[in-house]
């Protein structure tokens, strides 16, 4: 048991060694589906769920039996080293083995520019991990979170607060509840 734990590769957190070939950089090696991914994670690894948002990032972390999905952080976002070293050093911290993009689809399924930002995102963020990506549709996940919290009553200013780590833990649910019927 513990030679097969030790045996596995542990995810890499600095810059990512890909050897494509030429002309083929638009190629992702670290995207992958949810399917792909549960074959190359450890039955106690932790995933953590990202929404990101024009100004926030939402951040979510799993347990480590991937039942539950709970929100971790709301980075404010600056430039985008900024946010990805704030981003990769919680991974690192909580021993993240993958993450979880929610995916802004519109609702007919079709991917418009806020998809292409958060794609551009994953695409330079590869460049500083090989953390594996996953994305995950999160249509109507803030608009659910923030009737949720609507229902509890919550103040307008702790909606805001809490509103993009709540989707990321949204996306995040989602995301293990399909691993759990694979």
């Amino acid at each position: 048991m513990g030679e097969a734990i030790a045996a596995r590769k542990a995810p890499e957190y600095g810059p990512p060694q890909r050897n494509l070939p030429k002309g083929c950089r638009h190629l992702s090696a670290n995207v992958k589906l949810l399917e792909e991914l549960e074959d190359g994670i450890g039955r106690h690894d932790r995933l953590m769920g990202v929404d990101l948002g024009t100004k926030t990032i939402g951040l979510a972390l799993s347990d480590v039996s991937r039942s539950i999905a709970s929100p971790l952080e709301t980075i404010k976002r600056t430039k985008f080293m900024a946010d990805a070293e704030r981003l990769i050093a919680l991974a690192k911290e909580h021993g993240v083995v993958a993450l979880v993009f929610g995916l802004p689809l519109n609702m007919d399924g079709t991917e418009g520019p806020r998809c292409q930002s958060t794609r551009a995102f994953v695409r330079n963020l590869e460049k500083l991990t090989d953390l594996p990506v996953v994305f995950w549709d999160e249509r109507m996940s803030t608009q659910a979170v923030t009737r949720t919290l609507l229902d509890a009553d919550a103040s307008r200013a702790r909606r805001a607060e809490l509103v993009d780590k709540m989707a990321a833990s949204y996306i995040l649910q989602g995301a293990l509840d399909r691993l759990r019927r694979l």
